[in-house]
């Protein structure tokens, strides 16, 4: 990726975490219409209003829903909770700390490295191995959640492991094979038991706590739904298709209902060498010159062109993968019913029928924005058998994909994010199903191809394509859906690259955007929805075309490439971001944006990551006055002779005592105000 990266967006990060997608060609190809075309360009909003069907008189226009639920009055505009701040001032990329607002506190919770079962696995780079790295907390933690009991003082923290950079984590003389084995087993999930003295107060890690667990590309999955079993997940080391070993490039996730967590393997392409001759193969990006780890000398898996035996080995990664963290014995497992992509995560709604939905992610440039709705009904009795029952709840139902439509007229969307005339860029939408209750919907696929080759049977419906969808997450208070967009400099680029739609409005869009999604009737299962677009990320000084939702744009803190979302308990949307220091030269960081009332769309910062690194997992836990995110590939662009990062240590560089570094060890930090 050297000398094709944008400003100052690291080489390395898009080497190691996307595998160059966008050295590459766009994946996506396909000419789909767009739902604009289906439903006649001359449809006013009004007409699409007025049709015969009662349901659509729920359809969100402007953030207002006919029939919705009152919009969360009592959602106060500034800062609610116990977490009142003022924002921090904007930090210069180049600044190695974690600055938080004046009042606040930081400290890590758990480290890259950090033992977990026993403090005889102390961590030591100098003489590290893959059977440690097993027994100790991964690398680039990514999503995050914290599950407290009751009594609120003891709980289990759950982290996954996305990648590693080989380069900053062993001396350039470690041996090549056992530094592949250690990155492999530095992949995958962390559990582990906190403690604290009372709510409010700082969480520490418990080394040996029974719940403790780590889950490595050595562990043991199910494969769940209509695609176990199908031809396509078969290899030499699996005849029957329904199990594979370990998870890789583990990016968001959620916390289910039940008290599971679901996590998005993402970017599996990239370590894989296959042939790419085919249709699904070239469509996720897999090729010849894949497995940039070089894992295939350690493990035969990684290498479809010379083991012809494991062809099918990258159809077993992209899945939503959910966890049990409450269980260390139990089989985690991947769901083929949610369909088979870049997966940024998941997240659940239960619907007003009692159905769970799940809302998803496909981060690629001009992909698609999903949902899956379950067959079987959610048992709220809080009761072991309902427990049970609920973690079936993925395996069978319906996969939809999204088709959006703007309201106003073409000539208005050309490309430079200039507000339409009725005030905003909005629309409405429906819901394309692609299998329904193991029956494809789509001619010429079979359910189990529809599900492991997701992608192709999308375009075949004419999805609509987003500007990299990443994390999509409902709101709890009030239902409404969040999609982030987190940028596509792709966009309007002459060629076979789609210009601007109403939904993506601006070309070679570096900064993104953030879209309201209001479910007709506000209810997760609905097949239609209206939408909005809440935020044209940006530096305001710099970009006329940032939007934050009519708020002054000369009275927010700048924010781009917005990553995941999550939510207070007031409703309140904050938002981590991955990319500043490319677009807009700053520190990635987390923001806080209230929804209702005159502070609708004011972005304030909290706080911000040290150089190199991105603010993942955001976990806002209000009512105890925590934040909590996880620090992912702080100096990514150093090497091991002369590192960027010493976060979160800060010893003397290249030290080694007590557990601390002198280097970059991705971290869990836990912010507090004292």
């Amino acid at each position: 990726m050297q000398g094709h990266t944008s400003g100052k967006r690291s080489a390395v990060t898009c080497h190691l975490k996307c595998a160059d997608a966008c050295f590459h060609p766009v994946p996506n190809t396909s000419d789909n219409g767009y739902f604009r075309d289906i439903v006649s360009a001359s449809m006013s909003r009004r007409t699409v209003l007025a049709g015969a069907s009662a349901a659509a008189a729920a359809i969100v226009i402007g953030g207002a829903v006919a029939g919705d639920a009152a919009p969360a009055a009592a959602i106060p505009g500034g800062n609610g909770g116990k977490l009142a701040f003022d924002p921090i001032a904007p930090v210069p990329a180049s600044v190695d700390d974690v600055v938080v607002p004046a009042g606040y506190q930081w400290r890590p919770i758990i480290r890259w490295g950090d033992p977990i079962f026993s403090e005889d696995d102390a961590f030591d780079p100098l003489h590290q191995t893959a059977e440690k790295q097993a027994r100790q907390f991964g690398y680039n933690n990514d999503y995050l959640d914290i599950i407290a009991e009751p009594n609120g003082k003891r709980g289990v923290l759950v982290a996954n492991f996305e990648y590693t950079n080989e380069s900053i984590m062993f001396p350039p003389d470690f041996d090549p094979a056992e530094r592949s084995r250690i990155a492999m087993a530095a992949h995958g999930f962390g559990v582990v038991e906190v403690t604290r003295s009372k709510k409010g107060q700082p969480w520490s890690y418990v080394v040996g706590a029974p719940r403790n667990r780590r889950i490595t590309l050595d562990t043991p999955f199910t494969f769940t739904g209509p695609a176990a079993g199908s031809d396509l997940l078969k290899t030499v080391e699996d005849s029957t298709g329904t199990t594979v070993r370990g998870t890789l490039n583990n990016c968001a996730g959620g916390t289910t209902p039940w008290g599971t967590i679901l996590s998005g393997e993402e970017n599996f392409n990239g370590y894989f060498r296959n042939p790419g001759q085919t249709p699904a193969e070239q469509r996720y990006g897999l090729n010849a010159n894949g497995d940039g780890r070089g894992w295939r000398g350690v493990d035969p898996r990684f290498d479809g062109v010379a083991n012809p035996g494991y062809l099918n080995e990258p159809n077993r990664f992209g899945w939503i993968v959910e966890i049990d963290p409450e269980d260390p014995t139990s089989t985690p497992v991947k769901h083929t019913a949610l369909g088979r992509f870049k997966h940024e995560g998941a997240n659940i709604s239960i619907s007003t029928s009692g159905h769970a939905v799940a809302y998803q992610g496909d981060d690629e440039r001009f992909d698609y924005l999903y949902k899956f709705v379950s067959k079987d009904r959610f048992d709220g009795s809080n009761s072991p058998a309902a427990r049970a029952h609920n973690k079936t709840l993925l395996t069978a139902g319906t996969l939809y994909v999204a088709q959006f439509s703007g309201d106003s007229p073409a000539g208005e969307i050309d490309g430079t994010g200039t507000v339409p005339s009725d005030g905003q860029f909005d629309g409405t939408g429906r819901w394309v199903p692609l299998v329904i209750d193991g029956v494809s919907q789509v001619p010429g696929f079979s359910a189990a191809e529809v599900l492991v080759n997701t992608r192709l049977a999308a375009d075949a419906v004419g999805a609509t394509k987003l500007d990299r969808p990443e994390d999509v997450e409902p709101n709890p208070r009030t239902g409404r859906v969040y999609v982030a967009c987190t940028n596509n400099t792709d966009r309007g680029v002459p060629g076979r690259k789609e210009g601007a739609t109403e939904v993506n409005p601006r070309n070679r869009n570096r900064d993104g955007h953030i879209i309201e999604l209001t479910e007709n009737g506000n209810d997760a299962a609905a097949t239609t929805f209206g939408w909005s677009i809440l935020i044209l990320a940006g530096d305001p000084a710099t970009n006329p075309s940032t939007y934050f939702a009519g708020y002054p744009a000369d009275k927010v803190s700048p924010i781009s490439c917005p990553d995941n979302v999550a939510f207070d308990s007031k409703g309140n949307l904050w938002i981590s971001t991955d990319g500043q220091p490319g677009t807009i030269g700053l520190c990635d960081g987390l923001f806080k944006v209230p929804l209702e009332g005159a502070e609708r769309g004011r972005v304030q910062q909290f706080l911000s990551v040290p150089r190199d690194g991105e603010t993942c997992g955001p976990l806002i836990h209000d009512q105890d006055g925590s934040v909590f995110v996880a620090v992912q590939h702080p100096g990514e662009d150093g090497s091991w002779a002369a590192q960027r990062s010493f976060f979160p240590d800060y010893v003397t560089p290249g030290a080694v005592a007590d557990g601390n570094w002198g280097g970059p060890r991705p971290s869990v930090v836990q912010v507090w105000k004292p």
